[in-house]
């Protein structure tokens, strides 16, 4: 089975995408990264694919979908990922990749899908969320789930220290989600 082409798009500081080009090189992702592509210029997703040597691409918002779909098309990218990308992609994207587009929540969905889900669930009283690995379907963090980790909220957590103990496990979770998937896609093609 050969490693599948990933096109990243985030939005933010890159921790999510700096997981995964490391667990790559660590060999424990069997992938490769083809591109990074951001909408915000100053975003340090970019910056960290430019420290490490991956083409990455700033498109502003009005251009975005109908460009980066192109770009991804170019680099025959079999997996789009997002990784603390915070756009709402459009049914015409979501139906240009089919069940090959992945995304990481910080919360165990279905529960406090949308934005700040940790916050969410750190008002709400909740005892335990978590971090959750779905495919991206047009309605908003609805996606089948592929994996999940669980998060306890202990009763000395802020909404950062929360949040950060999250983002630990979401770095964990997703390359190993991301191979997992594509192995399991690959089985069901033979």
């Amino acid at each position: 089975m050969r490693r599948p082409f990933l096109g990243i798009l985030g939005s933010g500081k890159g921790s999510n995408f700096e997981a995964i080009y490391h667990a790559i090189q660590q060999n424990q992702l069997k992938a490769e990264i083809k591109l990074v592509i951001s909408d915000i210029a100053e975003a340090g997703v970019l910056q960290k694919a430019k420290q490490f040597q991956v083409p990455h691409f700033f498109i502003n918002r009005e251009k975005f979908e109908t460009e980066t779909i192109a770009l991804l098309k170019q680099h025959q990218v079999d997996l789009v990922i997002l990784a603390g990308f915070m756009r709402i992609l459009s049914a015409d994207f979501v139906n240009t990749f089919p069940n090959h587009i992945l995304n990481i929540h910080p919360s165990l969905l279905p529960k406090f899908r949308g934005k700040k889900a940790w916050e969410q669930a750190w008002q709400s009283g909740e005892k335990e969320t978590g971090c959750t690995v779905h495919i991206v379907t047009k309605e908003l963090d609805s996606g089948t789930i592929l994996a999940q980790r669980r998060v306890t909220i202990l009763p000395q957590d802020s909404v950062e220290t929360l949040y950060e103990r999250i983002r630990q496990q979401e770095h964990q979770l997703y390359p190993v989600a991301i191979q997992t998937y594509w192995e399991q896609i690959n089985c069901l093609r033979r």
